[in-house]
């Protein structure tokens, strides 16, 4: 993704946002919105059809009352790893927590049965592309930043992944970029202990906090409140 910031005028030329420009499941995407002005709705929906674009909530409302499609509405999290609650559990008989060091064809079936259909971030897309143009890229560093030691998995005693939490060096600081469980293989209860374990590991390696997003209507959203997490800041990211 391009860091260098575009600004989008409106009909009398002046400013009315600016934005960083990238690309979303194949689309332009325009995210990170700042110096929005009169007239950014009118100025997004004329000029960049075509385009997702990631925007407060107020602005993404009102692309929607214009006729723009909602991808997501989410919510930035962060917690204060000086007061995070951790789970005070164990790894169910048969089950292990580890470092997330195995490859990408081994933790992807897990990754991709997590979001089946009825999920709020469920989407339809293909096994191979979300393999090599989703996962490999993520673990690798190449979508948001290097992987951190913090990264765990959760495995079957004979070695399946059935979950993890990968935890990336982003722009915005240590980040979670996925917390996921493979819903058929593995017990409840797994998904909070992989996350306080991730939170553990991350305050002893000496981070101060960690970040992430939750779609709403997640009810994941209720275990981060759980483990300390705040609410920071919402967003919509919508298709125009």
């Amino acid at each position: 993704m391009s860091e260098e910031r575009r600004t989008m005028t409106g009909a009398d030329g002046a400013p009315v946002f600016s934005y960083l420009e990238g690309v979303r499941d194949g689309s332009p995407w325009a995210y990170a919105i700042e110096d929005i002005g009169p007239g950014a709705a009118g100025a997004i929906t004329s000029r960049m059809p075509g385009w997702a674009v990631s925007a407060p909530v107020e602005l993404g409302q009102a692309l929607l009352d214009r006729g723009a499609r909602l991808l997501r509405h989410m919510h930035m999290m962060r917690c204060d790893l000086s007061i995070t609650r951790p789970v005070a559990d164990v790894a169910p008989d048969g089950f292990r927590i580890v470092p997330c060091d195995r490859s990408p064809a081994e933790i992807f079936p897990a990754w991709f049965a997590a979001y089946p259909p009825g999920h709020p971030d469920y989407r339809p897309r293909d096994r191979g592309k979300a393999l090599e143009e989703e996962l490999v890229p993520l673990l690798s560093g190449e979508e948001i930043g290097p992987l951190l030691p913090c990264s765990v998995l959760a495995v079957r005693d004979e070695g399946e992944v059935v979950g993890g939490v990968l935890v990336t060096d982003s722009n915005r600081g240590p980040w979670i970029a996925d917390v996921f469980r493979h819903p058929d293989r593995s017990p409840r209860g797994l998904g909070a202990l992989m996350l306080s374990t991730t939170l553990a590991r991350a305050g002893a390696d000496g981070l101060t906090g960690v970040g992430l997003v939750v779609t709403e209507g997640n009810p994941a959203r209720r275990l981060y409140e759980r483990l300390g997490f705040r609410v920071i800041d919402s967003a919509m990211t919508v298709m125009i």
